[in-house]
């Protein structure tokens, strides 16, 4: 057993994973070991387990679903946090829906659609969970999961607190926030509308992201963000990349701002592809390509 599970099993009431590599909890499926990886039962134990690694000085990561990550493979140190048992979604007052950070954006997308609200039909594309969404202002088919949101209840040294939509800064794909904090609800204003017309256009979102992105392979989904006004996609298939391979990495044949593991890869081999789409990218049109995916740990 090692330093930090000793000090955490004292409190601590949910799963505890030693040397768990975060291959398995990705959507790229590289990553070397997290020290320990932390599955809390529910909120109250999330904040023991975080009051307790602050107090020991023990590194923590809060991972969601392991999507738009790529974890270096030298792995984590510390503690990887996973919210999956933190996933109550609820609708409350009208036109209003409560949901808690681990649960997946396509039942939330869902359970919008079952009560008539219109505001969140392009999440049933998008593959993780809330939390995850938030932290990047996730957003396919011109809309974005802050359109709609109206606060966070966000967990800091001072307890929970809830944070109005106007006190937060955001924007294209981001989410400027305290790196000791973590997303525990989200609060959203929805419209209600006919469900024939929000399944309608949930199905037109499924309908596109199957035409363009048949990806056979695991990724990360977008790697890097669109320069206003671009598309990221575009830029690197004029820069003659498209298949590129380094290692088990690929720039997708079907989609070229998708890196794929054709098997075997390395996170090493993705960071080495992801600089050399951006060294070729600003050669061939003097833009500077940035990444959307959140890079970790150690090499």
């Amino acid at each position: 057993m090692s330093r930090y599970s000793e000090a955490i099993r004292t409190v601590f009431r949910g799963d505890l994973l030693e040397q768990e590599p975060l291959s398995l909890h990705t959507s790229l499926k590289v990553g070397g070991p997290a020290d320990i990886f932390a599955i809390p039962l529910d909120v109250s134990d999330l904040k023991s387990l975080v009051r307790t690694l602050d107090e020991q000085h023990i590194p923590r990561l809060v991972i969601g679903g392991g999507y738009n990550l790529l974890v270096r493979d030298g792995g984590l140190r510390g503690v990887a946090i996973s919210l999956e048992k933190i996933n109550h979604l609820s609708v409350r007052q009208v036109e209003e829906i409560r949901a808690e950070a681990g649960g997946r954006n396509i039942d939330l997308a869902r359970l919008a659609e079952a009560h008539g609200l219109s505001g969140l039909e392009f999440l049933v594309g998008i593959p993780g969970t809330i939390g995850g969404a938030l932290r990047m202002n996730a957003g396919a088919h011109g809309g974005e999961i802050f359109d709609h949101l109206t606060s966070l209840e966000l967990l800091s040294d001072e307890g929970i607190l809830s944070y109005d939509k106007k006190t937060l800064k955001y924007g294209y794909r981001r989410l400027q926030l305290d790196p000791n904090k973590i997303i525990i609800t989200a609060n959203f204003q929805l419209a209600a509308v006919s469900r024939e017309v929000i399944s309608s256009a949930m199905d037109a979102c499924l309908q596109k992201r199957r035409e363009a992105q048949q990806i056979r392979f695991p990724n990360a989904g977008s790697f890097f963000k669109n320069p206003s006004g671009q598309a990221a996609w575009e830029l690197i298939d004029e820069a003659g990349l498209r298949g590129m391979t380094v290692g088990g990495a690929q720039v997708s044949e079907v989609h070229t701002n998708f890196l794929v593991n054709r098997g075997g890869a390395k996170a090493a081999d993705f960071l080495q592809l992801a600089a050399y789409v951006k060294e070729k990218v600003f050669a061939a049109s003097g833009i500077q390509l940035e990444e959307e995916v959140r890079i970790t740990g150690e090499d």
